[in-house]
């Protein structure tokens, strides 16, 4: 089974919401019902159905181009790949995001999928208060074959000082950082997240590089709070979306684009590693209309 195949199959859930409808003039509403249904967004599912009503189309096949076009009219220019600038040495990719949503899982993946590159990679276990995730990275670097700084307990902020440090030494060419993502402490995460942003930009003043936020599929619309949230205390440059074959809620990649403009560098499937691949709207629309 091929990536856009393993795709479609993860998306069945959401795309059996919109295939199900007959899509023509007739049944704006229940078109409308089920674009929200899917998570696709309020104001995105609105102009569609105004897109609709503007150019009337005649049938089903039309209804269906026109509602595809409008999708990847509003995701294609989201659509990057996460590129390494290897003139930073190491370059600093710092992931944030809830507790729960495949950050260490897909630390994990993106590590090996570079260490394919070729590129001299190290992890760091920054998410000191939960041992689980400490473990969890540790055996990825042994599945890999990378570095792991890891220190269980010990202020994050200052491994993650270690670690650059030493990554630097290295001349490692990636360096990923695992954070904490405990939002019942807002405050204390958001203090948290401040510190360890000055302390790497005391090692290296233009980093971190990418501030890139995973993202759990299925928790649909509250995604929108959570990449609201975490703006507010880091810079996010790019997001990773995780679990989309676990849910029917796979149109929130177009609330979160239509809302915040963000790249979206990266979907994952599954728990293999090739089940985390490079965004492509087309592929993604195409799955989530069932086509």
């Amino acid at each position: 089974m091929n990536w856009l195949e393993k795709l479609k199959f993860s998306l069945k859930k959401t795309a059996r919401i919109l295939s199900g409808v007959k899509m023509d003039m007739s049944s704006l509403e229940t078109i409308e019902e089920s674009l929200l249904q899917a998570d696709v967004g309020v104001n995105t599912t609105m102009q569609l159905i105004e897109e609709l009503k503007i150019r009337h189309p005649k049938d089903e096949q039309e209804t269906r181009q026109i509602i595809r076009e409008k999708l990847l009219e509003k995701l294609s220019s989201n659509e990057q790949p996460l590129q390494i600038d290897t003139t930073h040495k190491p370059y600093i990719i710092l992931m944030i995001g809830v507790n729960g949503a495949g950050k260490t899982t897909t630390i994990g993946k993106l590590g090996m999928q570079y260490k394919k590159q070729g590129l001299r990679v190290s992890l760091v276990a920054g998410d000191t208060f939960r041992a689980g995730a400490t473990e969890q990275l540790q055996q990825w670097g042994e599945k890999i074959g990378c570095p792991v700084y890891a220190h269980p307990n010990a202020d994050s902020a200052g491994l993650i000082f270690d670690a650059i440090k030493n990554a630097q030494k290295s001349k490692d060419d990636v360096l990923l950082i695992d954070t904490a993502g405990r939002l019942h402490n807002r405050s204390d995460l958001m203090d948290e997240l401040s510190k360890i942003v000055r302390v790497i930009q005391k090692c290296d003043a233009t980093a971190p590089h990418a501030g890139i936020m995973v993202l759990d599929a299925t928790v649909g619309q509250n995604a929108l709070a959570q990449v609201d949230t975490f703006s507010k205390m880091t810079k996010v440059t790019g997001l990773i979306m995780t679990k989309l074959d676990g849910t029917a809620k796979g149109g929130i990649l177009l609330a979160l684009s239509d809302k915040f403009g963000l790249p979206i560098h990266a979907i994952g499937i599954g728990e293999k590693t090739e089940d985390l691949n490079t965004f492509k709207a087309s592929d993604y629309v195409d799955a989530l209309l069932g086509e």
